[in-house]
């Protein structure tokens, strides 16, 4: 056998284990899917995951999305990480929205001010994915912005509260017209095949 099957025969009896990268929200990690199978693939205890996750989550708001890596080592035990909120779920909440534009680019699903914009790289700035790369307050901020734009989301000098109210409730409006166009739309459709 030569020297190279070898350490590749050693090297594939090496488990390293791995890292699971997923996102949960807190307080309502769940042994289903799609988390359960993920960690029962890897040999980890799904109810004592559960478990940790809930208690470490729980002085958090229910529902917040969390970024989470689980080190898997290969006695399958595990070592849980677990981030700041996502930066759609920042935005979203400074935006006052629940969900981003359905057609990005050609509508605008709320508006944030450039303080807010900070404030979020301030906190998103402590994140490992940032502190890993040594990344500036700018590079933060361009990333920030450029999610605000995936979501539909306008970036503004200033807000008044009293102008985005009026802006919140014409989307609203707005929502509420192209919904119900789709659904008059869907019953000729039918109305039409039944022809």
């Amino acid at each position: 056998m030569s020297k190279i099957s070898k350490a590749a025969k050693a090297v594939k009896k090496l488990d390293t284990g791995g890292i699971i990268r997923t996102i949960v929200r807190s307080g309502q990690a769940t042994p289903g899917p799609p988390l359960g199978p993920i960690l029962g693939q890897k040999g980890i205890p799904i109810g004592q995951f559960v478990k940790d996750f809930n208690e470490k989550t729980k002085e958090l708001k229910e529902g917040i999305p969390l970024p989470v890596q689980i080190h898997v080592k290969p006695d399958r035990t595990y070592d849980l990480k677990i981030g700041k909120p996502t930066v759609s779920y920042f935005l979203k909440q400074a935006a006052g929205i629940a969900k981003g534009a359905g057609k990005t680019g050609h509508e605008t699903a709320g508006m944030v001010s450039v303080r807010a914009v900070y404030e979020i790289a301030k906190v998103k700035g402590e994140d490992e994915c940032f502190k890993i790369r040594n990344a500036s307050m700018e590079n933060v901020v361009r990333r920030i912005i450029g999610s605000a734009q995936s979501l539909g989301i306008k970036i503004v000098r200033d807000l008044s509260a009293d102008e985005y109210k009026v802006f919140l409730e014409q989307r609203e409006e707005k929502l509420k017209a192209d919904a119900a166009a789709a659904a008059h739309a869907a019953a000729e459709a039918l109305m039409a095949k039944k022809k």
